[in-house]
Parts: structure tokens; C-alpha cells; sequence
């Protein structure tokens, strides 16, 4: 491996260092855009169930703002919870905005990365190709040996630029579509957060409260 390397020239170095760095990316990208990371289970319905029994505190926002992306636009929408119900879906919106771009962090290094590769390899392909020709001035096409490393050297570049953009592009494109079903996957939970709040100030999650003292009044006649 380290004799390919060698043979590949100076330009195997940044290729490398691509490698490492779109690994890097997509294995943190993968644990952190994990689903009961960014959307854990009944996060809403805990919420409506604090709502409905008016138990929010600062250190429920605070803890559900630090819990996950969803947690943080369900904690913009508690914290306008008694304006009406348009400023908590602009408060819900605009904390939306920052978590998307949370959730896309290192998205563009990555396809970057798939972009430049290639053409990385083909500068090499091009830097060796020039080394044969200059060799073939010097030295005629008689020796074949003379002509081998600068062919060698255009080849394994291309192969390394192309090894290293094939796996970048494909996780970039998975890794933002599942962004984009995380984030249709919150809209739904925070429309769901929605319904449950009323239009007036003083009138929000009545629903909400109503179904809480119905299980409450379940489980007493049980």
C-alpha cells in the first residue's frame, strides 16, 4: 500500500486527507442524525401532558431546549405559549431554521469533497501524463521503464480521486435525505404541537387539559 501510495505522487496526500475527513463526516453525521436522537419517542406528548397540567418551568424549557432538535422547536413554542397562535408558529419557524442548518452542518465540506476528488485524480493524470511526454523527449520510446512511472503515477491518482468521490457522493446524498425526512418528520410533530394550542392567550391546550383529567378520572375508577 505504501509503494502505491508513493508511486501515486504529491497529489496522494490531499486525496488522502479527503478520505479521512468525508469518513470522518458521514460516521459523525450518522450518530448524530440518528431518529430518537433528533426526534425522540412522545417528546410532544410529554409536552402536551406539561401543558395540560400547567407544570412548565425555566428548567423544563431549558432541559427540553438541550434534549434534541425537535426539543428545541417545541421549547420555542412553549416559551411564546400565551401569545397567539400565529407568533408561536413564527417562534416554532424561525427556531426551525436554526436546526436545519444544525442538522446540515458539514454537509457541504462533504459534497465538496465529492466534487473535488476527481478532480484531484485527474490533475494527477495530467501531472503524470506531462512526465511521460517529458520523458519521451528525453530519452525516445526505446526504454519502457522510463515511461512506467509517470504512467503509473497518472493512473493511480485517477483510481484514488475516484475510490475516495464514489463513497463521499453516495453518503452525502443519503445523508441528506435524511435530513430532509427529519425534517418533514418535525413539521408533523410541531403541527401536532399546534393543534393543541389555543388561539387565545388564555384558552391554550383546553383540549389538552380536558383529555389529561378524563385518564386521570380513568385510572381513579379502575
Amino acid at each position: 500500500m505504501l509503494e502505491i501510495v508513493q508511486a501515486g505522487g504529491w497529489l496522494m496526500l490531499p486525496i488522502i486527507l479527503c478520505s479521512v475527513v468525508a469518513a470522518a463526516i458521514i460516521l459523525e453525521r450518522l450518530w448524530t442524525l440518528q431518529h430518537k436522537r433528533v426526534l425522540p419517542n412522545e417528546l410532544t406528548d410529554q409536552v402536551s401532558h406539561w401543558l395540560g397540567y400547567r407544570t412548565i418551568s425555566p428548567d423544563h424549557l431549558q432541559k427540553l431546549h438541550e434534549s434534541s432538535p425537535l426539543g428545541q422547536l417545541l421549547a420555542a413554542g412553549l416559551a411564546s405559549r400565551h401569545a397567539e397562535r400565529e407568533v408561536i408558529k413564527q417562534s416554532i419557524e424561525d427556531s426551525g431554521r436554526h436546526v436545519v442548518h444544525e442538522l446540515e452542518r458539514y454537509l457541504n465540506p462533504l459534497g465538496t469533497i465529492a466534487a473535488i476528488t476527481p478532480l484531484l485524480g485527474l490533475l494527477g493524470t495530467v501531472i503524470g501524463m506531462i512526465k511521460v511526454f517529458a520523458a519521451i523527449t528525453a530519452n525516445g520510446v526505446g526504454n519502457p521503464g522510463v515511461l512506467a512511472g509517470g504512467i503509473s503515477e497518472a493512473l493511480i491518482t485517477t483510481a484514488a480521486g475516484l475510490s475516495v468521490a464514489i463513497p463521499a457522493l453516495i453518503g452525502y446524498r443519503y445523508l441528506r435525505g435524511r435530513i430532509d425526512e427529519l425534517v418533514v418528520n418535525m413539521e408533523k410533530e410541531a403541527m401536532k404541537f399546534l393543534e393543541g394550542v389555543g388561539d387565545s392567550p388564555d384558552g391554550d391546550l383546553k383540549a389538552v387539559t380536558q383529555k389529561n383529567e378524563a385518564a386521570d378520572a380513568r385510572q381513579r375508577s379502575a
